[in-house]
This record gives structure tokens, C-alpha cells and sequence, in this order.
């Protein structure tokens, strides 16, 4: 067996064996940083090392900094742990060492990603002529919708933001509702827009915007181009915006519809909890995460966009060594902003093999379930829910901010499972995601045993 082949083995093997080991192991425990960061910054040598060594030292270094978000216990972030063949396409991905700009560098990257994004518009609702950027996640998926926004509105009003810039542009108002996701205000920012064009929609009891209070503030500034961010899956309560109404609203103004749909748009892939995205397809464009409820490897995330020609102008390069094939398709680096891309499409079209249309449907259902699950335990040992349980999220308080704090530190120093904590509505709350295609029944009993245990000892 030749070098390359017994170095590319081992690590596969180290990565297995770590897989197999999550369902055991703990999930977190406490890290010395000092003494993690001391044993990864010892002196470059000046000899070459062998792979083979340098695979093994990774590993042994790496191994108590590492947290199992790949595992059946991990709910602190609205993450899941890689499917199998979606790993494994990640690790052929890296051996082909593919660069997903464009077809002239990898034919194969880009047509997984025509084929995995079609896939996509077909579970989510999103139309099949709108256009698909293989991003680095939700944050670049907003930035894309945004900027392709900006690009329509300032053209239709008569200016060339891509010549022309900011400066002396028509006025852009954005408008989004009080818990909009912080993503959204980077992504102005980012786009020169800043927060002071926000002009904010109040929500209602679950955090969804109120329709009402956005039929008021879309008449307040008539003829003035204006984006409305709606929201599916809000990151504390789940609670997802009346896209219909939103988009119809907007619409009667002239305005663009974008949709943060994180993982919030993966409701559309089950018939049971379809309608909480009804009217997905009237907006304008549209940012979803796959490594959060797909269960992909990172970084993986989709920015679509109903008009793909503007997409492409907004993004999208040209240059004298950048030719196209004719009838290639544009795609690739098009649609987003990176032009060094690994090719993330083969893990994602490995991923929608592997699960079917089917085994989406029932990801999206079962995590649901178990969340609702987590829900009811804690409640029955008389822990305050206090939000309605419409996804994966769940807001648990223990009494005052100060104790639940503590629980949600003692939790996560227990290791039996990892919760985040979060701020809603100025009370300090544990939130629960449920999102790993991992995750059993047996996992949420043996995750809420801990924490009421935990919580009952403080």
C-alpha cells in the first residue's frame, strides 16, 4: 500500500472511529484553552514531516478540544451531525480536490449543483426557474439575497449600484421585524446599506411578524424602494412569518420579499408542517442552511433567487482569462461571492440520495416530535416552556435568569448532552434544538433526566 493510500486510510479510520464513539462519549467537557492552544502552537520544525505522523499528532492533539455537535445529544445550536454519504462525498470532494468556480475547473462540481439545487427547489417550494448559490451558510445566503435586492430595486429606480455605488443612490429602506435574525443587519452593513435604513415590524406572542403592523410601515414610506426580510424558524421559538400576506403586501408596493429560512424553510419538505411556510413562492429570494437541518458537513448553505439574471449581476465577475463554454450554464462562483469554492454541491446531492424526498419529510417530522418530546418532559417535572413548540426550539426557564444560568452551565459541564442559553424577551431561558438525523426517543429521556437532575440539585 502505497503512502498517499495509508494516509488517506488513517484519517478515514480516525473519523469513523470517532463517529461510532458519539452516541458514548460526552458531549463537552471542560477545556484547558491554555494548554490546547500550547500543544497545537509548538515550534514549526524545519524538516518536512511524514503524513502518516502529522495525521497521528492531529488527532491526539485535537481530541480533547473537540465537541460531539455530531452527536445524538448536542442541542445547543441549530445544528446537525453530517449523514453518512454526505460525509463521505465530503471526503471525495477534498481527495478530488475540486474547485466549484465554474465548468471549465469542474465540470462535476457544478452539474451536483444544478442537480442537488433543483432537488432543493422541489422540497422547499421555491420555483424551479429561480437560481441556486452554493454559499458558505445562512449568513452568505442573506448577504446574496440582499445584495441581488439592491442590484433589482436601485436598477428599477434607474441607477447602477454596480458602476455608480452607494453614493447619491435613491434611498433603500429595509424593513424586518423586531426579532429578525442578526444576520440580516451584518448583511447590511456588509453591503453598504447600514441599520439606520431598518425600519422594524412588531411581532407577535411567538416572535412572527405582525401583518397588521406591516401593512402600516409599508404605507409610511410610499415609492420609497423597499426590501421586506420575513423569517421561518425564528432562532429562539421556531415561530415562522405569514410569508403569504407578507409577500402580497409587499407586493402592492413595488417591494422585494426576502426569506431567512435557516432551517426554518425545511418545513416545507413535510406535509405536516407545510403551511407554516405557505406562500414560500411569492417572494423574491430566499437563504436556507444545509448543514443545520439537512445534515450536511460544513459549510454548506443556499442563497436563491427568483430573477437568476440579476442574481448573476449582483455577484458574479468577469475577466479576460474567465471563458464560458458554450451552453454552460451560468452557476458556480454566478451566484455567489467566493470565487476559491470547495464543491459543495456533491455533498448535498449525496445527502438528498441518501434520505429521498421521504426521509426528509421524516427528519423534519421526528425532530419536531422529539422536540416537542424535550417539551413535555421538562414541563411534567415543572420547568417553565415558554414557547409554543411549532419546529425544533424550546425556551425552558428555571425560575429566575440567575438559576437558569447555572442549569444551563451545569448541563453543559455534565456532558450528558449540550443546551445553549439565550435571552427572549429580556428573560434568560435554555434553548433546546433538536436537528441531528441521530437523535432517538432514548436521547431526549437520558438528556432530560440530566437536566432535571441537575436543575433540582441547584
Amino acid at each position: 500500500m502505497d503512502e498517499l493510500t495509508r494516509t488517506f486510510n488513517r484519517a478515514a479510520e480516525h473519523a469513523a472511529a470517532y463517529r461510532r464513539s458519539l452516541p458514548e462519549r460526552a458531549v463537552a467537557r471542560p477545556v484547558d484553552y491554555a494548554a490546547l492552544r500550547a500543544a497545537f502552537s509548538r515550534p514549526l520544525d524545519r524538516s518536512p514531516a511524514d503524513p502518516l505522523t502529522v495525521v497521528a499528532e492531529l488527532v491526539a492533539v485535537a481530541e480533547p478540544g473537540l465537541v460531539a455537535t455530531a452527536g445524538p445529544r448536542f442541542f445547543g445550536f441549530v445544528v446537525g451531525g453530517a449523514l453518512p454519504a454526505a460525509t463521505a462525498a465530503e471526503i471525495l470532494a477534498a481527495g478530488w480536490d475540486q474547485n466549484g468556480f465554474n465548468a471549465a475547473l469542474s465540470p462535476a462540481a457544478l452539474a451536483a449543483e444544478e442537480a442537488a439545487g433543483g432537488w432543493l427547489k422541489d422540497l422547499l417550494g421555491i420555483p424551479a426557474t429561480a437560481s441556486t448559490g452554493f454559499v458558505t451558510g445562512g449568513q452568505a445566503a442573506n448577504t446574496a439575497g440582499l445584495a441581488a435586492a439592491r442590484q433589482h430595486l436601485l436598477t428599477e429606480a434607474g441607477w447602477d449600484v454596480g458602476r455608480k455605488g452607494l453614493g447619491g443612490a435613491p434611498r433603500l429602506r429595509v424593513v424586518a421585524g423586531e426579532e429578525r435574525h442578526a444576520t440580516i443587519d451584518r448583511s447590511l452593513r456588509l453591503l453598504g446599506l447600514g441599520t439606520d435604513c431598518l425600519e422594524t415590524v412588531r411581532t407577535d406572542g411567538g416572535g412572527a411578524l405582525d401583518t397588521d403592523d406591516l401593512r402600516r410601515v409599508l404605507a409610511s414610506g410610499p415609492g420609497t424602494p423597499t426590501i421586506v426580510c420575513t423569517q421561518v424558524g425564528n432562532v429562539n421559538t421556531g415561530a415562522c412569518d405569514d410569508l403569504r400576506t407578507a409577500c402580497d403586501l409587499t407586493r402592492a408596493h413595488g417591494g422585494w420579499v426576502h426569506v431567512d429560512g435557516a432551517f426554518g424553510l425545511w418545513a416545507a419538505a413535510s406535509p405536516a408542517t407545510r403551511h407554516l411556510v405557505d406562500g414560500v413562492e411569492l417572494a423574491d429570494s430566499w437563504a436556507c442552511d444545509g448543514h443545520k437541518w439537512l445534515n450536511v458537513p460544513y459549510d454548506c448553505g443556499y442563497a436563491f433567487c427568483s430573477r437568476p439574471a440579476i442574481h448573476a449581476d449582483a455577484l458574479s465577475y468577469t475577466a479576460s482569462y474567465l471563458t464560458r463554454a458554450d451552453g454552460t450554464p451560468a452557476g458556480g462562483a454566478d451566484y455567489t461571492a467566493e470565487s476559491s469554492r470547495r464543491a459543495r454541491g456533491f455533498a448535498t446531492w449525496a445527502a438528498l440520495r441518501e434520505l429521498g424526498r421521504d426521509g426528509v419529510a421524516e427528519l423534519v417530522d421526528r425532530c419536531c416530535s422529539l422536540a416537542r418530546r424535550f417539551a413535555d418532559g421538562l414541563s411534567a417535572a415543572g420547568f417553565g416552556v415558554v414557547n409554543d413548540v411549532v419546529l425544533n426550539q424550546v425556551l425552558v426557564s428555571f425560575g429566575d435568569d440567575a438559576r437558569t444560568d447555572h442549569v444551563v452551565q451545569a448541563v453543559q459541564n455534565d456532558g450528558t448532552c449540550w443546551v445553549g442559553a439565550t435571552t427572549w424577551r429580556g428573560r434568560r431561558l435554555m434553548r433546546i434544538s433538536v436537528s441531528g438525523h441521530a437523535t432517538t426517543e432514548a436521547d431526549v429521556d437520558q438528556s432530560v433526566a440530566a437536566i432535571v437532575r441537575l436543575a433540582r440539585a441547584s
